[in-house]
Parts: C-alpha cells; sequence; structure tokens
C-alpha cells in the first residue's frame, strides 16, 4: 500500500524538485506532507471526491433529544477486540455500531488509529464482529476498545429502525425502517414544540460545531436505532509512513494534485510544465468525480399506493416507497 512519502517523492520528481533515485530532504518531506494534509481536508468538503459514505449508527435514549458527535462524543461504539499488524478482530459489542473511518482507543492502541477498510465485519450495524483494516500496524491483545465516530461535515440522510414485537416480545431481526427526514437550522427552528413525544424520530436536525456535532432529533423519541449518512472525512495521517488506504486512481490524483501546489515553493515558471502538471491533475480530479457521482434518485411509489386496484398490503414492509 502506499504511504505519504511515497506521493511526496513522485510529486517532487515531477516538477523537476528531485531527481530519479533521489529522496526529499527531512524538511522538504515536512512541507510537503504538510501540504498533502491540507489538500486531503480540502477534499473532505467537495462531495464527489468522497468515495465512501460513513453510516452513524445509535440507539436513543428514550426522552432524549440531543446527542453529540466526535471526540468524546455520546455517539460511539464500545467493543471487544485485538490488533494483530493492521487487522482488528472485534470478537464482541457491548454498544453502538463499528464504522469504517471510526478512531480507535484503549489499553496499547497508538492514538489516532482508524478503521480505513473492512474484512469480514461490514459495519454500519449494531452486534456486526468480525475483521476490519487499520491504517496503523500494531499488536494489542483482546481488550475493550472505544470507537468515536469523527464529526462529520453535514448529514446526506438518514432513517430509524423501530423494533416489532409478537405479543410484546421483540421479534430478532424483525424491525421496520421509516425515513427520517434531515432539517436544516430554518426548518428545526420552525417547530414549535421540540420536546413533543412520539414513538421514534421523524427527523433530525444537525448542528455541524467546531469539534464536536450536536444532532437533535424530533419528535422526542420512545426508541428506535438511529442510522445517518454523511460523506467521509478523509483520514490525516500521522507520519510519512502511514499507510493510506484509498480505491484505485486516488494516488495519481494526489500526486499531481500535490505537485500543482508545490510548484510556487520551488519557482517553477515554465508555462509547458505548469500546464502538463495543471492538465494532469484536472484529469485525475474529473475521473474520480464521474466514479463517484450518483445522479438524484427519483422517489418511487408502491403500485398499492397508485393504483385504484389494491392488490396486498405489502407496501407496509417499505413504507410505500421502492
Amino acid at each position: 500500500m502506499t504511504q505519504p512519502i511515497d506521493i511526496i517523492s513522485r510529486a517532487l520528481k515531477d516538477i523537476g524538485a528531485l531527481e530519479a533515485g533521489e529522496i526529499p530532504t527531512p524538511e522538504a518531506a515536512q512541507d510537503a506532507f504538510d501540504m498533502l494534509q491540507d489538500m486531503l481536508d480540502q477534499w473532505s468538503n467537495e462531495s464527489m471526491m468522497v468515495f465512501y459514505k460513513t453510516e452513524i449508527v445509535f440507539n436513543v435514549t428514550p426522552g432524549q433529544v440531543q446527542y453529540s458527535i466526535g471526540p468524546t462524543g455520546t455517539i460511539q461504539a464500545n467493543f471487544v477486540g485485538s490488533i494483530t499488524g493492521n487487522v482488528l478482530t472485534v470478537t464482541s459489542i457491548n454498544s453502538g455500531a463499528v464504522s469504517m473511518n471510526m478512531v480507535l482507543s484503549g489499553t496499547g492502541i497508538t492514538p489516532g488509529t482508524t478503521i480505513v477498510g473492512f474484512g469480514t465485519g461490514a459495519g454500519g450495524q449494531i452486534l456486526e464482529a468480525g475483521t476490519y483494516l487499520l491504517n496503523v500496524s500494531q499488536t494489542v491483545a483482546s481488550t475493550t476498545i472505544v470507537g468515536y465516530y469523527k464529526r462529520p461535515l453535514t448529514l446526506n440522510s438518514a432513517f430509524v429502525r423501530v423494533n416489532t414485537t409478537s405479543n410484546g416480545v421483540a421479534i430478532t431481526g424483525g424491525g421496520l425502517d421509516y425515513p427520517v427526514s434531515v432539517l436544516n437550522v430554518e426548518e428545526y427552528e420552525m417547530i414549535g414544540l421540540k420536546s413533543l413525544n412520539g414513538p421514534w424520530p421523524k427527523a433530525v436536525y444537525y448542528q455541524p460545531t467546531e469539534i464536536l456535532g450536536n444532532i437533535f432529533l424530533w419528535p422526542n423519541p420512545a426508541q428506535g436505532e438511529v442510522h445517518l449518512f454523511a460523506d467521509n472525512i478523509f483520514t490525516r495521517n500521522t507520519s510519512l509512513y502511514d499507510v493510506m488506504a484509498l480505491p484505485e486512481g486516488y494516488n495519481m490524483a494526489l500526486r499531481w494534485c500535490l505537485a500543482e501546489r508545490l510548484m510556487p515553493m520551488y519557482g517553477k515558471a515554465s508555462p509547458v510544465q505548469i500546464g502538463m502538471i495543471q492538465s494532469y491533475a484536472a484529469q485525475g480530479k474529473s475521473t474520480i468525480k464521474r466514479t463517484n457521482m450518483r445522479p438524484v434518485q427519483l422517489a418511487r411509489y408502491d403500485n398499492v399506493l397508485t393504483s385504484t386496484k389494491t392488490r396486498d398490503a405489502g407496501f407496509i414492509l417499505h413504507g410505500g416507497f421502492i
């Protein structure tokens, strides 16, 4: 897998700052590393550069409408697992759900350890044990691990899963999913009674403060497993030698985009060289955006809602949408 130093070395060679076989000085590598970090932060704000939608999962606390997300936030996962190399093995989950891009903490775990890929674990579900890939190699014996979600920039969509029962007993795997509206601040302000009680949340408002994000549910829920979807935040590397787990095409885009930003630092002014590097950088980003672009999904209603001849009540399984 690629490391930041690989991207940096290639970018410096592309602009003629290094010859074949040379390696950057520690000072030059650090300057380029800082630029690479800033560029990845910028890409986190470009929706079509983001290759993965993080699924944030948590159970509501009856009567609680406000939750926080981020470091020390109330929305997090608590589970038992061990680490060998860059593989996390989750054996049991005490609360929450394990998800990609979740930052881990616990006894012996290297600060900044982040889940960057799936093994046998699928993530996004309560009690989803299995293996997950990490950005930092290490060895940690079985221990209790806390994982927190990075503060998302915004929310894209949401739904809530509610339990179904038979004679008052919850049916395992028998939950029904209902859409939850994502409100902006003006829409949330229009709600007159924000403490109104309800069976489960029907709307969510997200307030992305600087360190912790605040999530407000409405109405005041009695139950529900909330699933929020947000653009993935690109992982900030802790060193020049971290593993960068990115899909195909990202290494080339990073290389040429970084070269484009490093040219002024090295006094590169050749119009031919500048034009070539800018062209490759633009091509690298546009290729990724074409892959990640998703057309607006049209709402499709079940035939039972649009036909004059009612056939069955199957639409209850998906809320009338297909």
